[in-house]
C-alpha cells in the first residue's frame, strides 16, 4: 500500500493449547473458503469527553499498531478551527494509542484543541493545534498551526508570515508536508477562502519541513499564487495541488489548479489535467511516486478519478456515471474509490491494471464506499442504507459485514472502517447505544496474531444466521456519512455543481 499501517504479532496460543499448531494453520486456510477469522474489538477510549475521532484519508495507523486521532475532553470549547468540522461543544485533544495505552498529546501553549492526522512507519506524528490567538482575516476564528509531536511536546512549525498553517503528513525521516499562509493578500486563498470562507485572506503555500531546514516553500505552478501539499512518501516526494494562474474560472470561481509532484532538485512538476480546471480531491501518494485523485472534466460539472503512473495522467473512467472519486492508492498502484453504476447510488470500486471493478454492497443496502486498500489487496469501507450502516471488508472478491465477525461483548456497532494496515488490523468508527462515536481497533484472530488475549481462533460463518443490524440514531448515521465524505474529499470549491 502507500505504505500503510500495521499492528502486533504474537505467537503462543497454538503451542500452549495443542501439541502441534501447524495443522491448525492448514485447517484454517481450508476453512477460509467458506468462513472467516474473527476480530477482537479494542475500544481505544477517550480523554474524558463523550466522543473520539479518527482522520479519514490519511495514515493514522502504522504497521506497529499505533493509532493517532483526537478525542473530546471534559472542557467546553467552540470554535476550534476556522475550517469546517464537527463541533460538539467540547475542546478536543490529539491522542496516540499504543499497546493498550491512550496518551494525550496536548496542544500548543495557550491552545485549546489539537488533532493528530498522520503517523509515520517509525512513529512520528503530525497534525495541528490552535494557539489561543484569533485570526482577523477569517472572522476572528482561532489560528491553527502545523505541529509535530516529539516525546509528548507539540512543536510549532510556524508559518510564512501569515496567520494559519496545517501539517498533513510525515515520513520516517521527519519530513512534514502541509500548508502555511504568507502575508501577501489573496482573495482566492486556498486556505482562507476555500477552507474557511473568507475573501480577506493571504496566499496559501505548500511546505516541506524538517528539523535541519525548517519550513521550505515549495513554490507554485505557472503564474499561480497558491499551493497545498498533502502527502510525502519515504523518498521525500511531495504530492499536492497548485494554482496554475491567477484568473478565476466562471465554472469554479477559482483559478485553474492542477495536481503536482515535487522532488528535491527537480521542483514542482505539473501533472496536467483530464479536461477540467480543478482537482476535486487528492487521495494518495505511494512509495513509487504514483498519485491518485479526482479531477473535473471539461465544463467542471463532472469528475473522474485519475492516476499519475509516474509518466502520464490516466483517466480511470467510472462505473457508469460522471461523478466518481478516488479515495486511496497502495504501493502496487491499485486505486479504490466510489462511483455510481447506472441506475444505482454510490458503490465502492477497485481499479487495478486498467480494469475498474464494482465491489458491490451488503444485502439490503443501497450505497457503499471504500476508504483504504492495503498492500495485500484487502479493502475496507462502509455499506449502508437510510437507517443503518456497517463497516465492511472486501477480501478475495467477497464483502464481509465486520459486525458479523467481531467477538461479542463490546456493545458497539462498527459503523465505518477507516483504515487497514498490512498486518490486517482495522481502525474504525463504532457507535454506542446513545449514538456516541468510539474509535476502535479490530485485531484479527488469525495465525499471524496468535496469543492475543481474548481472541477466539475459531472460524466464523461469513453470513451468520440471525444477525440483524440495528438502526442507528439519525445523528450517528449523518455523522458517519458526512465524516466519510469530508475526510476523503479534501477540497471543496464554489459553483462547480458537485455535491458537498
Amino acid at each position: 500500500m502507500k505504505k500503510k499501517a500495521g499492528l502486533t504479532t504474537l505467537a503462543i496460543v497454538g503451542w500452549i493449547l495443542l501439541p502441534n499448531p501447524v495443522p491448525i494453520v492448514a485447517q484454517q486456510a481450508a476453512e477460509r473458503q467458506h468462513s472467516h477469522h474473527m476480530y477482537k474489538v479494542v475500544d481505544l477510549g477517550n480523554l474524558g469527553g463523550p466522543q473520539s475521532y479518527l482522520p479519514i484519508g490519511s495514515e493514522m495507523l502504522n504497521n506497529r499498531g499505533t493509532v493517532v486521532g483526537w478525542s473530546d475532553t471534559p472542557t467546553a470549547g467552540y470554535p476550534e478551527f476556522c475550517f469546517p468540522d464537527f463541533e460538539d461543544g467540547f475542546s478536543r485533544h490529539a491522542f496516540k494509542w499504543q499497546k493498550g495505552v491512550l496518551t494525550e498529546l496536548g496542544t500548543l501553549p495557550n491552545g485549546t484543541s489539537s488533532q493528530a492526522v498522520w503517523i509515520s512507519p517509525n512513529g512520528l506524528i503530525a497534525g495541528y493545534s490552535n494557539n489561543g490567538q484569533s485570526d482577523p482575516d477569517v472572522f476572528g476564528f482561532p489560528q491553527a498551526r502545523a505541529v509535530v509531536w516529539d516525546h509528548g511536546n507539540a512543536i510549532d512549525l510556524g508559518t510564512f508570515g501569515g496567520n494559519q498553517s496545517t501539517s498533513y503528513a510525515i515520513n520516517s525521516r521527519g519530513q512534514v508536508a502541509g500548508v502555511a499562509l504568507n502575508a501577501i493578500p489573496d482573495p482566492y486563498s486556498f486556505y482562507d477562502l476555500v477552507f474557511c470562507g473568507s475573501p480577506n485572506g493571504t496566499q496559501t503555500r505548500a511546505f516541506l519541513w524538517d528539523r535541519n531546514n525548517g519550513m521550505q516553500d515549495l513554490g507554485t505552478l505557472g503564474t499561480g499564487n497558491d499551493a497545498l501539499a498533502f502527502f510525502v512518501n519515504e523518498a521525500g516526494q511531495v504530492a499536492g495541488i497548485a494554482y496554475t494562474d491567477s484568473t478565476p474560472n466562471p465554472t469554479t470561481g477559482l483559478p485553474t489548479f492542477h495536481p503536482f509532484l515535487w522532488e528535491k532538485g527537480k521542483g514542482m512538476r505539473d501533472l496536467g489535467t483530464i479536461g477540467g480546471a480543478a482537482v476535486f480531491s487528492l487521495s494518495g501518494l505511494n512509495q513509487r511516486g504514483q498519485i491518485a485523485g479526482t479531477q473535473t472534466l471539461a465544463g467542471d460539472t463532472r469528475s473522474h478519478p485519475f492516476l499519475w503512473d509516474g509518466r502520464k495522467l490516466v483517466d480511470l473512467g467510472t462505473l457508469g456515471a460522471d461523478q466518481d472519486y478516488a479515495n486511496w492508492i497502495n504501493d502496487e498502484g491499485d486505486v479504490v474509490g466510489v462511483g455510481a453504476p447506472p441506475g444505482a447510488q454510490n458503490h465502492g470500486f477497485l481499479w487495478r491494471k486498467g480494469k475498474m471493478t464494482d465491489l458491490g454492497l451488503l444485502p439490503g443496502d443501497f450505497y457503499s464506499e471504500t476508504t483504504v486498500i492495503n498492500s495485500h489487496g484487502q479493502i475496507v469501507g462502509v455499506s449502508g442504507n437510510n437507517t443503518s450502516a456497517s463497516a465492511v471488508l472486501w477480501e478475495n472478491g467477497k464483502i464481509f459485514d465486520l459486525n458479523t465477525l467481531v467477538l461479542p461483548g463490546s456493545g458497539l456497532i462498527v459503523q465505518v472502517a477507516v483504515y487497514i494496515n498490512d498486518p490486517g488490523e482495522i481502525a474504525a468508527f463504532a457507535v454506542d447505544s446513545d449514538g456516541n462515536n468510539h474509535d476502535v481497533l479490530l485485531i484479527p484472530c488469525d495465525e499471524s496474531h496468535q496469543g492475543v488475549e481474548g481472541c477466539d481462533y475459531g472460524m466464523a460463518e461469513t453470513s451468520p444466521a440471525g444477525f440483524v443490524r440495528p438502526p442507528l440514531l439519525e445523528t450517528s448515521r449523518r455523522r458517519a456519512q458526512a465524516t466519510l465524505w469530508r475526510r476523503t474529499h479534501r477540497i471543496f470549491f464554489p459553483g462547480v455543481g458537485l455535491k458537498r
